[in-house]
């Protein structure tokens, strides 16, 4: 048969699929298909190719792994514990339980060794390439010809499922363009997925196809053969493309079941399960004290020895080319503080979309980060959000401006897999409507805890023109709803800087800033820079007592203020709360929250062009919300915001409502 396994590979093979089974079986669930099937492939590239070091993790300049059809994270864990990483056999059996570090798909800074959450199919190839953006961007600014800092692989394993999400087909085709030739994807080719064979729903010719977005195909027609394998990887590891090696498997290979769709997400039963271990011999979950060895003496020591000579090339690199060094530890930690209050100042007659107070901020921050990269999906003159230092290409590894291109969702996962990789600060952009594309992403950088920053602009009915495709109207309550994502809409120049300053300083969580298309008035006076970490603040206090509040975010927050006038001279003494983010207000005090929004005082108006469900919260049961819950229509915005309420007139009518329901 031509295959090349050597006892030891063979029983280190095994004791993957075994050890992977019995998690499945175990747990009554999980997908046995994939983990017998490409249990050889992975064992190559860790035995024979990839370089890791266990004893630094987190290493910049380690080779990274995804895992694209999460679904078989039963061989990932496996494997993992195998290596040596702190993944026992107890965690193994403790697969997809609750409160174990086994969860049924990889989950980043979870599981020691993990190196990106991909759950949903798709994701994981676009991860791949926002780390390979990463890889040729910092190795093109700091590598020398005679000291190489960055000089590293991403691979990526994936399945049929992956290759027909559009997400993939978005990712490859820039991937190519770009020439991400550090790319190595291995395509598990079983011609099988849950619903029955490939050909039932794909006809299309991997080769041909990927072969014309610029990538470099490769194919291993026994998948069993660990020899071809590894040769296909090392001629990958040439290509000046990215490249997809498409591998020949059996799904399920030796279970009864094998070949059948049957066996992609049903564990096997107990008695198969005993079988393969009898075979192999041990305890459940046991594992030959010769397998230890075998990735000891391959994983293990040829990583840690990869990890031992960068640290000399970090030695010889910091005496010669000091300056140099300093930046890339300064990138490698995120440390390059701003000073936000003086990094821009705006007189208080400016009057311009907070798109373009957003983009002026944006283009400050890339003056003081080097690192600061991102771009706009086919829309930087609009969303004015665009890198420094030229377009990232071919030909320009050091531009900052990523030309995502109509390639909304495959932007997020890469802007994902850029903040992932490290060393570099990650931002995109578009029209907030078209967030809609991006959730999945957006879900995956707040699971994940990533602080990336998604710019979106045209935020509202006030879009006009375009219609409503184009006018955003439950996309706030969408994003809001998703935990752990700050999203903030600013009501001005200040505002906008302010947001910024929170997103810029993130560690642990994305955020979403959302600006206007059209012209905006100051209305903060400089105070709300400072304010917006605070999520929700008092912009105009009541003048002798406090009859009642209202509450808006952006452009609202001018019409609040005219209200808030005429209130006065009906004689209603109200103030006005500028609420940018709900999750920041939310995270502040108990005290805070009641002294901006006291219980006492029942008479509110919140006031937001979207669906706006979350401001409910601060309404009470007396409170109204002059909100939108339907579509907009096409049309000049001013003869939109009256027909849909957003008039001074109908926050007093709706003030006085709720106060006369009070008093």
């Amino acid at each position: 048969m031509g295959v090349t396994i050597l006892n030891k590979d063979y029983l280190a093979i095994q004791t993957l699929r075994v050890l992977s089974v019995e998690q499945s079986t175990k747990a009554a669930s999980g997908h046995p298909g994939i983990a017998l099937g490409a249990a050889p492939m992975i064992h190559a590239l860790y035995s024979r190719v990839i370089n890791v070091s266990l004893e630094a993790q987190n290493w910049i300049n380690r080779d990274r792994f995804i895992l694209a059809a999460g679904h078989g994270s039963s061989l990932l864990y496996s494997l993992l514990h195998l290596l040596g990483y702190e993944i026992s056999q107890t965690d193994l059996a403790n697969f997809r339980q609750f409160g174990s570090i086994t969860p049924g798909h990889p989950e980043y800074d979870m599981t020691p060794g993990i190196d990106a959450t991909s759950g949903p199919l798709g994701q994981g190839i676009a991860e791949g390439a926002g780390m390979a953006i990463a890889e040729a961007f910092l190795a093109k600014k700091f590598n020398r010809e005679d000291l190489k800092l960055i000089d590293h692989y991403t691979y990526v394993l994936c399945g049929d499922g992956d290759l027909q999400e559009g997400v993939t087909q978005e990712a490859i085709s820039l991937a190519g363009h770009l020439g991400l030739n550090k790319l190595i994807v291995l395509y598990d080719s079983n011609d099988i997925q849950l619903d029955g064979v490939v050909g039932n729903a794909n006809s299309e010719s991997i080769q041909a196809k990927y072969e014309g977005m610029n990538w470099n195909y490769l194919f291993v027609k026994d998948g069993e053969d660990i020899g071809a394998v590894e040769k296909a990887i090392l001629k990958a590891q040439k290509s000046t493309k990215p490249t997809i090696i498409e591998i020949k498997t059996i799904i399920g290979r030796g279970a009864v079941s094998e070949n059948t769709s049957k066996v992609h997400g049903s564990p096997l039963p107990q008695e198969e399960a005993d079988k393969m271990r009898l075979e192999l011999g041990g305890e459940a979950f046991g594992v030959d004290a010769s397998v230890y060895q075998l990735y000891r003496e391959t994983f293990r020591d040829r990583g840690d020895k990869a990890y031992q000579n960068w640290l000399l090339t970090c030695k010889a690199y910091q005496v010669k080319y000091s300056d140099e060094y300093k930046e890339f530890e300064k990138l490698i930690n995120d440390d390059f503080p701003i000073d936000f209050d003086n990094l821009i100042k705006y007189p208080e007659n400016y009057n311009k979309a907070t798109r373009v107070s957003g983009g002026e901020v944006l283009d400050a921050i890339g003056k003081k980060h080097p690192g600061f990269i991102g771009g706009s999906a086919d829309l930087t003159t609009s969303t004015k959000a665009k890198g420094a230092d030229g377009d990232f290409s071919t030909v320009n590894r050091l531009g900052r401006n990523i030309n995502f291109g109509v390639r909304e969702h495959a932007m997020a996962a890469i802007t994902n897999g850029i903040a992932m990789h490290g060393g570099l600060k990650p931002f995109c952009s578009t029209f907030f409507v078209f967030s809609d594309y991006m959730k999945p992403a957006i879900r995956l950088a707040a699971i994940m805890k990533l602080p990336v920053i998604y710019v979106f602009t045209h935020d509202s009915i006030a879009v006009g023109e375009d219609g409503p495709t184009h006018q955003p109207i439950e996309q706030l309550t969408m994003l809001r709803s998703i935990p752990g994502l700050n999203v903030i809409r600013p009501a001005d120049a200040n505002e906008v800087k302010g947001a910024w300053e929170v997103a810029y300083n993130s560690r642990h969580n994305p955020t979403a800033i959302i600006l206007t298309r059209q012209n905006t008035a100051m209305v903060t006076h400089d105070t709300g820079s400072s304010k917006v970490k605070f999520g929700g603040y008092i912009l105009s206090q009541e003048k002798e007592r406090l009859d009642g509040i209202l509450i808006a975010s952006g452009t609202e927050v001018k019409l609040a203020l005219d209200a808030q006038i005429q209130l006065r001279e009906l004689g209603h003494d109200v103030r006005v709360v500028s609420m940018p983010s709900i999750y920041l207000f939310e995270a502040q005090s108990p005290q805070y929250q009641n002294d901006v929004l006291p219980a006492k005082v029942l008479s509110r108006v919140a006031i937001e062009m979207s669906e706006a469900a979350h401001f409910y919260k601060y309404l009470g049961t007396q409170g109204k919300l002059l909100n939108i819950n339907k579509f907009g229509l096409s049309g000049p915005f001013p003869i939109l915001l009256k027909h849909f309420g957003f008039t001074v007139e109908n926050i007093v009518a709706a003030f006085k409502e709720t106060y006369q329901k009070n008093n």
